[in-house]
């Protein structure tokens, strides 16, 4: 078995509960930046993570880190790079996709050339062939630049992690299955305790929850990029980790998960995302505003994602619905409750301050995760 490195990018905030998911594979951690964790694993890695991993956005295999600041260097120092070793002489490779954040070097369309005809000059000389038809199993290769430092990978996920393939339709504003995941997991939250959304849109919190709780891995039903890696991971390794993840399945459990909105046909598409997603016994989906939200049992959770206001005629009644939020959890005495938002004044209008605030990036816009926190229920098993 080789080993490999290993980039897994996420939402800005989160690498913590990414870090920990990594973790819990069994994998190294080798590094962890803003936006990113680098770990280290065998070819088994390639299939586990990207099946498995909740919360990350995709698995890159790292392929080398240098600094550049002309484009002679950047020429060079790719070049340099190993690539003979990595991709079979009729691979099909390109730079797929180039970034560039306070580098000298930021134009993405002249580092994806540059690169790619490094790249070539590379193979020429360790080949010993002028050129080269591609007509083999497809490499794309991502960089980024930071600083003037760049990182090269191969990405082995091709479409992004987010995309689990239950959510053939979206409701307004959705948040993404990468994030949603997430949040459940900066929760004490499990698959014995009453979940609340209600403000559901098209179900991904409820969803993600469902699939936490029966231990469906995200990526069991999908396929990934590097099952065309095939000169160096056989198909047999994809079939064991798709076998290791159902095993772990828990099918024969019920859990009271519900996800409420007053948008009808949101909800209609929740349910037939949470269907597509194998979870649709598991989540109560119910036409209902959220001033209605009401339990008689104790200590839930309601982990939700209320209307931030991006429209500006919409900013108008955020006051309102947030002093509501705050009245109609407060009836719920002994639930805690997560709200991530990017509202500004949600504190404010909510009446209380949270315990806990952690700033996350959801795209480009800045979100708080505020956590009011409850009593924990008794020992002896009330829920």
């Amino acid at each position: 078995m080789g080993k490999y490195e290993f980039i897994a990018p996420c939402h800005f905030g989160l690498e913590s509960v990414l870090k920990q998911e990594l973790a819990d594979l069994g994998y190294e951690i080798v590094q962890v930046e803003d936006g990113r964790v680098t770990f280290a694993g065998d070819e088994h890695a390639f299939c586990r993570a990207n099946i498995g991993l909740r919360t990350a956005e995709r698995i890159l295999w790292k392929i080398g880190s240098f600094k550049a600041l002309t484009y002679d260097e950047l020429f060079e120092k790719t070049k340099a790079l190993p690539w003979a070793d990595i991709l079979p002489a009729d691979s099909k490779f390109w730079v797929a996709k180039a970034t560039s954040v306070k580098s000298a070097l930021f134009s993405p369309s002249d580092i994806q050339s540059i690169m790619k005809k490094a790249i070539v000059e590379s193979m020429k000389e360790s080949y010993h062939i002028a050129w080269f038809p591609e007509t083999g199993n497809e490499y794309p290769i991502r960089v980024s630049a930071l600083k003037d430092v760049f990182t090269i990978g191969i990405d082995t996920s091709g479409e992004s992690l987010h995309k689990r393939g239950y959510r053939k339709l979206v409701g307004k504003a959705p948040i993404s299955e990468t994030l949603a995941a997430a949040l459940i997991s900066l929760t004490p939250w499990n698959k014995d305790r009453i979940l609340v959304d209600p403000f559901c849109g098209s179900g991904t919190i409820p969803i993600e929850a469902a699939l936490k709780g029966m231990r469906i891995a995200p990526g069991v039903n999908r396929h990934f990029q590097a099952e065309k890696f095939r000169e160096r991971i056989p198909a047999k390794y994809w079939d064991q980790a798709r076998d290791e993840a159902r095993s772990l399945e828990l099918r024969d459990i019920k859990m009271e998960i519900q996800g409420f909105d007053i948008d009808r046909d949101a909800v209609k598409i929740a349910r037939q995302n949470a269907e597509a997603a194998g979870v649709g016994g598991q989540i109560h989906f119910q036409v209902r505003p959220m001033q209605e939200l009401s339990h008689p049992k104790k200590y839930g959770f309601i982990i939700t994602n209320p209307p931030y206001g991006e429209r500006l005629e919409e900013k108008v009644a955020l006051p309102a619905l947030y002093k509501d939020i705050g009245e109609t959890f407060k009836k719920l005495d002994t639930w805690s409750y997560y709200i991530i938002t990017s509202y500004e004044d949600a504190e404010r209008y909510i009446g209380r301050k949270a315990e806990k605030n952690r700033k996350i990036y959801n795209g480009m816009i800045r979100t708080y995760f505020y956590q009011y926190l409850g009593p924990k229920p008794p020992k002896n098993g009330e829920r």
